[in-house]
């Protein structure tokens, strides 16, 4: 095969897979930005109570991500060999304990929201709205972790069209509700709810995501779908090796949550407008974002399916033309936040002042771009997909909780800097990041088997 066929067949390969899963993680992102967008034309409190009810959802994703990815190891390898049991008996287990997670913290949800609240702000006000907010919306957690377990299993066996038409069926059925539920329709005798009317928004909207995603599986007959026995026909021996390759992962992952929390949590303490234009900048960059998250997501399908059809030599390949692709890519859609921050006045109903140091704080995570993609990829893409998950876990969490964390606490609580040098303290762990992942990769330690007895 010739050097162009190669790369041809590169391009092909990732933008089949990774372009259903962007546009989907585009959609979800749209969903994130109408509730901010619509929630925010009630007022800066609102969008703070919303974006820190938000943060127990954030964890339970991390949570549930952790669990999934670290599954999907398996799953991407069994694809590769053709073996659907090994499949079947990996979702089950996955789709298990995903719900069972979600049950704990939709009681959290429901039953102390105020303390949970408590963690981020002292803001009574915020509190309040956030509590009103989180007892509807922690309604949608199983729901959630139903159809992640499912989007998750349908990727990782190449199946990414129907997890993006759900996505698109849910946005559009969120606007809508979101419409009719936070601003009121008198003709249809719908109240003004507020911030209530987002989280029920969410809630009706992530029921039907779930029931068209579970229901077209079956008819369809997706590999991950089989009977209740083979979804049970795990053996402990299995669930030792997936708890060793999985366990790093849904720490990594959970950690990390926590991690991105606390930066949250910073921000608040850093003020409300602070921390209003915090979540504005998460908004707004997410648009950019998914991109990186579609193109991880669909290299750990293909260098997965790759070590498990026993073809080391084209993963090692494939792991080297990502290695330069995905910064080149990041520093190219980075500038995209430069425009996208000039337009934030047309979309957000608040202070100039908050705009301001939202756009300051944008031009930081531009800069940062081109590190936290080829990141993206190295953590999710080549270590999880080769099962280095331990390797994987200790960058990721490591750098943040040992660097980037007390300096992002030194600046708001000791040096009282402003919001954009508190960010770049911050992203201080990206470099490192970048750093130990070149040596991993050039060492070729990241590449194992897990399938194998």
């Amino acid at each position: 095969m010739t050097n162009k066929q190669l790369l041809g067949g590169f391009y092909k390969t990732l933008f089949s897979i990774a372009i259903p899963i962007i546009l989907q993680n585009l959609l979800q992102t749209f969903i994130n930005m109408m509730d901010t967008i619509m929630v925010g034309r009630l007022g800066s409190v609102e969008i703070a109570a919303v974006g820190l009810g938000n943060q127990i959802f954030f964890m339970l994703i991390m949570v549930v991500f952790g669990i999934s990815s670290g599954c999907s190891i398996f799953i991407s390898q069994f694809w590769g060999a053709h073996n659907f049991k090994g499949i079947r008996k990996t979702f089950g287990i996955m789709a298990l304990v995903c719900i069972s997670v979600s049950l704990i913290f939709m009681a959290g949800g429901l039953f102390i929201p105020e303390r949970l609240l408590a963690f981020y702000t002292k803001d009574e006000a915020v509190i309040f709205e956030g509590v009103r907010y989180l007892k509807i919306a922690a309604l949608s957690y199983p729901l959630l972790a139903i159809a992640s377990s499912c989007q998750m299993g349908f990727r990782s066996t190449e199946h990414v069209l129907l997890p993006m038409i759900t996505t698109g069926i849910s946005f559009v059925s969120n606007v809508i509700l979101n419409a009719l539920f936070i601003f009121g329709f008198e003709p249809l005798g719908i109240p003004r709810m507020g911030v209530a009317g987002a989280a029920l928004a969410t809630v009706i909207s992530r029921l039907i995501e779930t029931f068209i995603t579970v229901i077209v599986g079956f008819v369809k007959k997706y590999e991950v779908f089989g009977t209740v026995k083979e979804f049970f026909s795990f053996d402990r021996a299995f669930i030792v090796k997936l708890l060793k390759v999985g366990t790093p992962v849904l720490l990594s992952e959970t950690f990390w949550g926590l991690g991105i929390t606390t930066q949250n949590s910073i921000f608040a303490h850093a003020g409300t407008d602070s921390f209003a234009a915090f979540s504005i900048m998460n908004t707004v960059s997410q648009l950019t974002w998914v991109f990186f998250i579609g193109m991880g997501s669909a290299s750990s399908v293909i260098l997965g399916k790759k070590i498990g059809a026993g073809d080391e030599e084209g993963a090692r390949a494939y792991t080297h033309r990502f290695c330069w692709f995905f910064p080149l890519m990041g520093g190219l859609i980075g500038l995209i936040l430069f425009p996208l921050s000039r337009l934030l006045p047309l979309v957000f109903n608040v202070a100039p002042h908050i705009i301001a140091i939202t756009q300051s704080m944008m031009f930081v995570l531009m800069v940062m771009y081109p590190s936290r993609a080829f990141n993206m990829l190295i953590i999710v893409g080549v270590c999880r997909s080769g099962g280095d998950t331990v390797f994987a876990s200790l960058i990721d969490n490591g750098w943040m909780w040992l660097i980037a964390i007390p300096l992002g606490c030194a600046a708001t609580f000791l040096w009282k800097l402003p919001p954009w040098a508190i960010l770049i303290c911050l992203e201080s762990e990206q470099m490192l990041k970048t750093l130990f992942g070149l040596w991993r990769v050039r060492s070729g330690k990241w590449l194992h088997s897990v399938i194998k007895n």
